[in-house]
């Protein structure tokens, strides 16, 4: 007779318990035990480790798998009593200790089967028991995990219409969700903000009497949204670095002369020679163009499709022309810094709008919570538990899918914030992530390709740069030594399972066309550690950056308008101090928005910085080693962030690795 030691570890979430009969088998390559019940007078409660013995009457040969199975209790044969299993540790009759994961809700009459923690590729599996395994773990998760159609022409999301129906294993616990909807409702008691009503303001002066809770970026951003300075400055390390280009060629749309802006250059500079040195760049909302306004309140709103010249001159990066429409001529003028003080105000309100709809819907939207949902449901449907690839990712899948679906419900509903409090509506906002999906590319999403690709290789105090192709190369050479590990280049060809995770991935992102860019499939190590680089980096530091600083950016309403409520000024001199106020969102707009951003800036209590694996997936020597250098790196990154944020009025802190969460979270 062989004996067993079972060590049973349950999750230390909120309900994680169960008073339910679980009984375990193990299975070996010669046989497998009979059902033994864990027998323990207390229960499973959260957080709790027990010891027991499985008896084996006869020998089972080498433990390959273990299967678990909950029962109601006979005193409660009606009550399904889940159970948030984390993992199972078995030391064999030859003293092996071997790790099971497991990670995972289990409810009544159901069977959990777990392999150990040896990530393992599918030409590598020999057994058949091993091999049978994988072929039921994606069998079952392609019944459980079902592609559904957002709208025609944008990525496809999970089939589940509300976060009960998403399967067990990739829910919140009940504290999380309870937490994102009392941080909902507490938004308004947290900023101290009464019920609103659908007034105008009367003066800019009266915002500060809504708002108690503030950050010091808010602060900053409150007494300076004015100023030219910090107007550029946002376009490099605001919410939505990302628009910006470097501009050697003036559209033909925007047909901005040297007499308008002389006085904005250096002393007998032109703006041709400006432009050859590289510092001439430009901002174009061309996505946003003949969009129709929303109501809100029973009022037109109005949206605007503007172009934006800069200037990098001394360290300093500002507007010297915009034009609020695509189409140049007599109903478009191009305003100039040296215009009437509301003239030019307005105008830079206009194309703080505009990015209210870019950096909210493409760059936020599409670009992180959706492309990371595709990359989540592909990798749950393709790459088995014991794919060292879905082990890798499955941190940086944690919460996506739930927020995901909560963000569909709540946010950009018929009935959620965008149809009530932003002048892009519905009707738009779909047009606009439409437009935005189609001119996706790969090399968008890979930082140092877009940033050369948008020319801003050398513009100066560019931290989201810096930071962000510091993180990419920390992450690179992680992932690159993982994939080197587990991978030749042969063995990347010859994986069925990472070829299919990537040719679903570029059917449901909608990204098969050859003009995105997209990879086809994976020939080498490097092909693949660029890839799943993209992947960590699109749903970690991208997020962080664009998410982050909702509040502190935009908590101050004229610096991030939802809506305007009039048309843009089709002639100079026209815009008054009275005429701004109105343009401005109405109080109840206000108020809304400003919980919203402050909601999806706020971390959640059980968040994990980027590095930081909370579920034990690996056992082996080589993947642990590499866990912990990459921490080694991203600390010294933080501490160089910390360094250089010292000497800045403003620290750039959202790509700092400490508040860079491992996946699409909030």
């Amino acid at each position: 007779m062989s004996k067993y030691k079972i060590q049973v570890f349950t999750g230390d979430i909120l309900g994680a318990g169960t008073s339910n009969k679980i009984y375990i088998k193990l299975i070996g390559t010669v046989s497998s035990s009979e059902p033994q019940q864990l027998k323990t007078l207390t229960g499973f409660w959260a957080g709790s480790v027990q010891n027991f013995t499985v008896e084996c009457k006869a020998n089972i040969g080498k433990l390959l798998l273990v299967e678990l199975e909950a029962k109601s209790p006979s005193f409660m044969t009606f009550v399904d009593d889940d159970w948030f299993c984390s993992k199972i540790t078995v030391t064999t009759p030859e003293g092996a200790c071997m790790l099971f994961p497991c990670h995972s809700w289990m409810s009544c009459e159901k069977k959990l089967i777990l392999r150990d923690s040896v990530a393992m590729l599918k030409t590598q599996d020999t057994a058949p028991e091993l091999l049978a395994h994988r072929h039921e773990n994606l069998k079952r998760r392609c019944q459980d995990f079902k592609w559904s159609i957002l709208s025609p022409g944008l990525p496809h999301v999970v089939l589940a219409e509300s976060p009960n129906e998403l399967p067990p294993e990739v829910r919140f616990s009940f504290t999380k969700e309870k937490e994102f909807l009392f941080t909902r409702g507490a938004a308004f008691m947290k900023l101290k903000l009464e019920f609103p009503s659908d007034d105008t303001w009367s003066s800019i002066e009266e915002l500060n009497g809504i708002l108690s809770y503030k950050t010091k970026t808010f602060e900053y951003v409150q007494k300076n949204w004015r100023k030219d300075e910090f107007f550029g400055y946002q376009f490099l390390n605001g919410l939505n670095p990302m628009i910006i280009k470097r501009c050697s060629k003036l559209p033909e749309k925007f047909p901005v002369t040297n007499e308008m802006i002389r006085r904005f250059l250096p002393e007998s500079s032109t703006l041709e020679s400006e432009m050859a040195k590289g510092n001439i760049f430009i901002c174009d909302y061309e996505r946003l163009r003949d969009l129709e306004g929303n109501q809100i309140s029973k009022k037109k709103q109005y949206l605007a499709a503007p172009l934006c010249l800069l200037l990098s001159s001394q360290g300093k990066l500002m507007p010297i022309a915009i034009q609020l429409n695509q189409e140049p001529g007599a109903g478009s003028p191009i305003f100039l810094p040296s215009d009437s003080e509301y003239d030019w105000l307005l105008a830079k309100i206009f194309v703080r709008n505009a990015e209210f709809s870019e950096h909210e819907l493409n760059f936020h939207l599409l670009r992180t919570h959706l492309l990371g949902e595709v990359f989540t449901v592909a990798m749950i449907r393709n790459l088995p538990s014991c794919h060292p690839l879905y082990k890798l990712l499955l941190p940086h899948t944690r919460y996506t899918l739930q927020i995901n679906v909560m963000a569909r419900n709540r946010l950009i509903s018929v009935d959620g914030y965008f149809a009530k409090f932003a002048a892009i509506g519905n009707e738009s906002m779909t047009i606009l992530l439409k437009r935005a999906a189609s001119s996706l590319t790969y090399s968008s999403l890979c930082l140092p390709d877009d940033i050369k690709e948008r020319g801003l290789e050398k513009i100066p105090n560019y931290y989201y740069r810096d930071d962000g192709l510091e993180l990419w190369n920390i992450i690179y050479k992680f992932v690159f030594g993982f994939v080197s590990h587990y991978y030749s280049d042969q063995d990347v060809q010859e994986d069925k399972e990472l070829q299919a995770w990537l040719t679903e991935m570029r059917e449901n992102a909608l990204l098969d066309n050859s003009e995105a860019g997209f990879p086809e499939s994976f020939y080498t190590v490097k092909e693949l550690a660029k890839f799943v680089t993209m992947v960590i980096f699109s749903v970690s530091a991208q997020h962080a950056a664009i998410n982050n600083g909702q509040f502190d950016f935009g908590g101050w309403m004229p610096n991030f308008p939802s809506s305007l409520q009039c048309p843009p000024p089709s002639r100079k001199g026209i815009t008054t101090k009275d005429s701004l106020l109105a343009a401005l969102p109405d109080v109840r707009t206000t108020v809304h928005t400003m919980a919203v951003v402050y909601l999806l800036s706020q971390g959640s209590s059980d968040r994990y910085p980027l590095g930081h694996y909370p579920e034990e997936l690996f056992s082996e020597e080589a993947p642990l080693k590499l866990i912990t250098q990459f921490k080694n790196d991203l600390q010294d990154l933080e501490k160089k962030i910390d360094a250089r944020n010292k000497k800045l009025d403003l620290p750039y802190t959202y790509m700092n690795p400490r508040n860079v969460e491992n996946s699409v979270a909030i």
